[in-house]
Formats: structure tokens, C-alpha cells, sequence
């Protein structure tokens, strides 16, 4: 188990469950936190508040694309550990669009907890090559 990811771990119930009681507040939590792992797992500088804020001010559109960027942040940092990419960012679309981001969140979540649990680390691929037409 990989401990530097280990804060990333959540369960995906009661996260669920804490989405409903709540009346989606804890969802807006959930998805901040799901954003902010996303980007330390890509090693990216995180936007995840200002995501949020879009996606409060757009009426939740902005979370619409949000779920397509996770699913191609998910395959790159699948890349990045070493791990089979699978690339999810059409189904979390496909959800999002008819309002079913709860699940997506679920999924984005459960794939985060087995990358953390798979304990690899952090090792992307090396760039392409760089050609030069005037060598």
C-alpha cells in the first residue's frame, strides 16, 4: 500500500450515504476531494476550488466537463503508476449529463482507492522522442 497516497482512501458507501443525508452538500465536499487527489496523483497544480466554484456558478454544467477532465486525469495517472490505463471519461460524461454524477464519483473514487492500495509508485513514461527535420 502506497502511505504517501493513503489520505485519498475513501469508502465509497459512506461517502454515498453522507451525499444524501446531506442533501448533496457533503457531494460538493466528495468532489473537491476527489479533484484534489486527481491533480497530486498527475502532480499538477491543483484547481480543484476554482473547479468548484465554476461548477456552482454554471449550475452544475461546468461539472459536466469536470467528469470527462477526471476520466482522462484517471488514465494518466493510471499510466503514471505503472498501471493499465482505462479510459472512463465517456461514461462519466454520459452520467453526468443525465445527472447521475453520484455514480461517476463512486467510480472515480473506487478507482482511486485501488490505485492507492495497489502500492506502486509514482513512475510516468518517458517523453517521445523529440525529432528534428534540420539535423
Amino acid at each position: 500500500m502506497n502511505h504517501e497516497l493513503q489520505y485519498m482512501r475513501r469508502g465509497v458507501a459512506a461517502a454515498i450515504v453522507f451525499t444524501v443525508i446531506t442533501c448533496g452538500i457533503y457531494g460538493i465536499y466528495w468532489l473537491y476531494q476527489i479533484l484534489t487527489a486527481q491533480y497530486h496523483l498527475n502532480r499538477r497544480p491543483s484547481s480543484a476550488g476554482m473547479d468548484i466554484v465554476l461548477s456552482i456558478i454554471t449550475c452544475n454544467i461546468y461539472t459536466i466537463y469536470l467528469m470527462y477532465k477526471m476520466g482522462k486525469m484517471e488514465s494518466e495517472a493510471y499510466r503514471n503508476y505503472g498501471m493499465y490505463p482505462k479510459d472512463d471519461a465517456i461514461l462519466y460524461l454520459i452520467l453526468g449529463i443525465f445527472g447521475f454524477s453520484i455514480i461517476s464519483y463512486a467510480i472515480i473514487q473506487s478507482n482511486m482507492n485501488a490505485l492507492v492500495d495497489s502500492g506502486k509508485e509514482y513512475n510516468p513514461p518517458p517523453p517521445p522522442p523529440q525529432h528534428s527535420y534540420y539535423q
